[in-house]
C-alpha cells in the first residue's frame, strides 16, 4: 500500500539541505540514492538513503534511514508522533542494554526542514519476516525454515525484549514517555490513551461498536493487581524486527513505545503471531500453529525474567482491541491514497473481527 505522497527527489534536495546545516562547517554532504521501502509498517515514513560527508573525525559515507512523521494529509495512523522521544529511547536502550537497536545519528523536532519532524538511524542489513502477503502463507524464508531456526527465532526475540524490561527504574528513566491522558497508573493511561486514538479514527468516520464493547470488557475485566512498570517496546512484534542468521539484528518502530506493564509486550507479540495464523486458517492454510504460542512465549519470558505472567488474557484482548484500530485507520489510509469509499460498515475492515468477538464473548482462547 503507498505509504506517503511526498516527492523523492525534493524530499533528497531538502534531506540534504538539512544535513548541510546540521553539520555546518566544510562538511560538503551529499545525498542519494534515496528510496522508500517495501518492508512491513505503515505509519512513519521510511527513506533509506546513502549520505557522504566530511567531518572532524573525517570522511563518511554511510546508508542511513531517516524515519519521517506522516503528512497531516495522509491520514497518520496515530494522533501524534513523537519523534524525539522514539530517538531518545532507542538510544537509551542502546546505552543501557544489549538489545539491538540501530545506532541514531540525529532528531530533527522542527517541521520546516522536510514537512515533518523526523530522525536518522543508520541502516542494519537483515531479513524481515513478510507481511503481505503474511508469513504464515507460505513461501518465505521463515516458514521454511526449520523448526530448530524458528524455535531460535521465538527464543532470541523474546530475550530481546525481556532485555528492555530489565532496565532498572523506566519510570523515571523514560519519563518523557508518559502518556498525557488521565488515569492513575501507568495501565490506566495507556488504555485511555488508546481509547482518544479510536475515537480519532471513529470521527474520521470508522466508528467500530465491537471495539467499543472491547473497552467495556477491558473495564469489566481490570486486573486486580497492576503488574511492575516496564519500558514497553509497544509494538514488538516480529514483522518490525530485522533477522539475521534467525536472531534479532535490530528492533524497529518505535512509534508505540511508553511505560507499562510487562505483559504489553508479551502480549502483542503472541496476538500479532495469531492474526496471522488466524488469516491462514481462514484460507485453508496450515500456517505455523506451534509458532510464538501463549505458553511457550510467556513461559520463557518467565525463566528469563523470574517473573510470573499475570492477567494474560486481559493484555490479549487489549491486543486484540489495539490491533482492530489498526485495521480501521490502515483501512482509512487505504482509501485515502486510492481514491474510494471506506465500506458503509467500516467494521468490514476489522479483519481479526470474528476473533475479536468471540474473545468478548469468552469462547475463544490463544
Amino acid at each position: 500500500m503507498q505509504r506517503s505522497s511526498r516527492d523523492p527527489d525534493e524530499t533528497r534536495q531538502r534531506l540534504e539541505r538539512w544535513l548541510d546545516s546540521a553539520l555546518g562547517g566544510e562538511s560538503s554532504p551529499k545525498v542519494s540514492e534515496l528510496a522508500g521501502t517495501d518492508a512491513n509498517g505503515m505509519s512513519s515514513d521510511t527513506m533509506l538513503f546513502r549520505a557522504t560527508w566530511t567531518g572532524d573525525d573525517g570522511a563518511h559515507d554511510e546508508q542511513l534511514v531517516a524515519r519521517v512523521a506522516p503528512d497531516a494529509h495522509d491520514v497518520p495512523v496515530f494522533p501524534t508522533y513523537d519523534m524525539q522521544g522514539q530517538f531518545d529511547a532507542i538510544r537509551a536502550v542502546s546505552d543501557l542494554t544489549d538489545a539491538p537497536v540501530p545506532r541514531t545519528w540525529w532528531c530533527e523536532t522542527s517541521a520546516e526542514p522536510m514537512g515533518a519532524p523526523f530522525f536518522v538511524m543508520s541502516r542494519v542489513d537483515g531479513v524481515v519476516p513478510p507481511d503481505v502477503m503474511p508469513y504464515t502463507f507460505g513461501d518465505n524464508w521463515l516458514f521454511d525454515a526449520s523448526p530448530e531456526q524458528q524455535r531460535r527465532l521465538q527464543t532470541t526475540t523474546v530475550e530481546a525484549i525481556a532485555m528492555l524490561h530489565d532496565i532498572s527504574d523506566p519510570a523515571p528513566r523514560f519519563s518523557y514517555l508518559e502518556r498525557s491522558a488521565p488515569g492513575d497508573s501507568h495501565l490506566r493511561r495507556h488504555v485511555a490513551n488508546t481509547r482518544a486514538w479510536y475515537d480519532m479514527v471513529a470521527r474520521d468516520g470508522a466508528a467500530s461498536p465491537l471495539v467499543v464493547r472491547g473497552f467495556e470488557w477491558l473495564e469489566a475485566n481490570w486486573p486486580a493487581q497492576e503488574s511492575p512498570t516496564v519500558l514497553s517496546w509497544g509494538d514488538s512484534r516480529i514483522g518490525n524486527v530485522l533477522y539475521d542468521d534467525f536472531a534479532p539484528a535490530a528492533l524497529l518502530d518505535w512509534e508505540m513505545v511508553g511505560l507499562g506493564p510487562a505483559e504489553l509486550d508479551i502480549a502483542w507479540i503472541i496476538y500479532a503471531h495469531h492474526v496471522f495464523q488466524t488469516l491462514a486458517g481462514m484460507l485453508g492454510l496450515p500456517g505455523m500453529p506451534d509458532f510464538l504460542t501463549a505458553a511457550d512465549v510467556a513461559t520463557q519470558y518467565e525463566s528469563l525474567r523470574g517473573y510470573a505472567v499475570r492477567d494474560l488474557r486481559f493484555y490479549l484482548v487489549y491486543s486484540a482491541i489495539q490491533w482492530g484500530i489498526v485495521f480501521l485507520r490502515t483501512g482509512q489510509r487505504q482509501a485515502h491514497f486510492e481514491g474510494h469509499e471506506i465500506p458503509s460498515d467500516p467494521e468490514e475492515m476489522l479483519h481479526n473481527r470474528p476473533h475479536l468477538e468471540s474473545l468478548l464473548a469468552d469462547l475463544d482462547g490463544i
